[in-house]
């Protein structure tokens, strides 16, 4: 499938948002930028995807990250919705079929295939990149947890990386939790295959609910820094629902403070059900994100 260049700017993203604050006063905080929220396709409240964005626009969304899976045959319909809003197209949620660590050469083909046609349609979307991850625990047969099979991975991610490049995006790595996926459990697990695969269109993220793995939020997203820190997930830290509704347990300002450091100009995504009405728990999620990211 022939790739589209009109996209090649999103490996670098561009700032969404200016900053906040104003340097130069001694008790100020350092200035950063905005934080850059996105919204999964089944977060707002709409029977439409209009309806959908005109309610993240309603409160100052300024991302949208739909699923990888047919995505190739929604471009139109995705750019035509996106028209005259402030919103952009952040990450693709995987979506494609098999795996890459697949020991069936079918199932791998089937891999193959499909994420590089994601991976097309998100360079024409002007995507930062579509996540994936290398095989979740119940994905079997497998290759065996072994050097050979992360130096195959490496060499597989290098291919598929610089086809995102030509296409104008990337391959964005996502880390889960040990129930989920054996292989990629912390954001240094992921910078590291990144690094090792030699191509500036493989990249890795964070997800705040993943992330319960780690040690220190601030320093998972510094392990990856700057160089390959492409995305970030967030849901609340009980129940994987709205930030907000596990109360306390909800605090992202670590893991903000990091972001913020570093200049992070990218998406932060929710990606988490609700318990709760939707319109509400979304607003509320909103409202404490900006609010805990102007805190740090």
């Amino acid at each position: 499938m022939q790739c589209s260049l009109a996209g090649m700017a999103s490996l670098a993203v561009a700032p969404i948002g200016l900053s906040s604050c104003t340097a130069g006063k001694k008790d100020e905080k350092p200035c950063g930028p905005d934080i850059n929220i996105s919204f999964q396709e089944g977060i707002p409240p709409g029977n439409s995807l209009n309806e959908k964005l005109d309610f993240m626009e309603s409160l100052g969304v300024v991302g949208f990250e739909p699923g990888g899976r047919g995505l190739a045959g929604r471009v139109n319909e995705i750019q035509e919705a996106l028209k005259n809003r402030n919103i952009r197209v952040a990450a693709i949620c995987a979506g494609f079929d098999g795996f890459i660590l697949a020991e069936d050469p079918a199932v791998k083909e089937q891999f193959d295939t499909s994420m590089r046609e994601i991976i097309a349609a998100a360079g024409e979307l002007g995507s930062t990149g579509v996540i994936m991850v290398p095989a979740f625990n119940g994905q079997q047969p497998c290759k065996p947890h072994t050097m050979d099979t992360r130096n195959y991975l490496c060499e597989q991610l290098h291919e598929l990386g610089e086809y995102a490049v030509k296409c104008g995006t990337t391959v964005i790595l996502e880390p889960l939790n040990r129930g989920e996926c054996f292989y990629m459990r912390l954001v240094a697990d992921g910078a590291a295959i990144a690094r090792d695969a030699q191509s500036e269109g493989v990249k890795c993220m964070g997800d705040f609910w993943h992330m319960k793995e780690e040690t220190s939020d601030y320093g998972a997203f510094w392990s990856a820094g700057t160089k390959y820190l492409q995305h970030v997930h967030i849901a609340s830290r009980g129940r994987r629902l709205m930030p907000g509704e596990d109360g306390e347990k909800d605090d992202y300002r670590d893991g903000f403070r990091a972001l913020k450091e570093m200049g992070y100009d990218k998406f932060i995504t929710l990606e988490c059900g609700t318990q709760g009405e939707r319109k509400d728990t979304v607003t509320a999620a909103v409202e404490l994100m900006r609010a805990q990211w102007a805190e740090v």
